[in-house]
């Protein structure tokens, strides 16, 4: 089978019928949902994040190559974030509040087209490209990335009020130590490896990252929180607008300045 890297078509009878298979599964999965899964172009309520959050640091790595697929992501034209004016306006709170304490937020990814994580299911049924496996996932298989959901045919940035991001310590001029990587597909990306994230108390178990690596997720964790935003079960760094304007709204419009 030839290797496809960054395209929009497969190659070899094999893949196009997984292809045809996650086409019926993208198309049933709203149905599991009973939602309306509407998707939609308009951007009309959405802003520029720096433009409500202008103190945050933008590395939009879906418009860059260091991310687990290794190329610029479809539908990202333009390194900025967008969001939902709710959930800009929410970000901004957390913002001001973690910057009393010396930080601030570094966005890896806010709203993220349909066209986007189309391009991510493409990429993870063509097993045969695993040219970032080193940097993102090297302890998995990527056959097993579906069945242990890590891709997803739907995804919660489509309706424009998440985001992934970590803390910026303005005194070192670094990230916090989080103890393990943005998009780090393993269970030491789970906000409970190390602790108990209801209580935030470290327990150290098992294979744990250190204390202060745990306490910086929770600082993290705390902001968003006291701000609206819930948590995610498999990531630190993911966080979703409680009140989300859009729950059954998937948008496709790209990535780029608002105007």
């Amino acid at each position: 089978m030839e290797r496809m890297f960054c395209g929009n078509t497969w190659r070899g009878s094999g893949m196009w019928m997984l292809g045809m298979l996650l086409a019926v599964l993208c198309g049933a999965c709203c149905e599991k949902k009973e939602t309306t899964c509407d998707i939609t172009q308009d951007s009309s309520q959405f802003v520029t994040l720096t433009d409500a959050v202008p103190d945050a640091i933008l590395e939009i790595r879906y418009f860059g190559t260091y991310n687990f697929v290794g190329c610029r992501i479809d539908g990202y034209e333009e390194p900025t974030a967008l969001m939902t004016r709710q959930a800009a306006d929410s970000l901004r709170a957390v913002s001001d509040d973690v910057m009393r304490q010396g930080y601030r937020l570094k966005i890896y990814d806010a709203y993220r087209p349909q066209r986007a994580v189309d391009h991510f299911v493409r990429w993870a049924a063509n097993l045969g490209d695993t040219l970032m496996k080193p940097y993102f996932y090297p302890n998995l298989a990527k056959s097993v990335l579906f069945e242990q959901e890590y891709i997803y045919e739907k995804s919660g940035h489509t309706r424009g009020s998440t985001v992934d991001l970590t803390l910026f310590d303005m005194k070192t001029e670094k990230e916090l130590d989080m103890g393990g990587t943005f998009d780090w597909f393993g269970h030491e990306s789970h906000p409970d490896f190390g602790g108990n994230p209801e209580t935030m108390e470290f327990t150290g178990a098992g294979d744990s990252i250190t204390a202060q690596q745990f306490a910086n997720r929770m600082l993290l964790r705390r902001a968003m929180m006291s701000h609206g935003f819930k948590p995610l079960t498999s990531e630190w760094w993911h966080f979703t607008l409680a009140d989300e304007p859009f729950p059954d709204t998937y948008f496709n419009f790209p990535v780029r300045q608002l105007k």
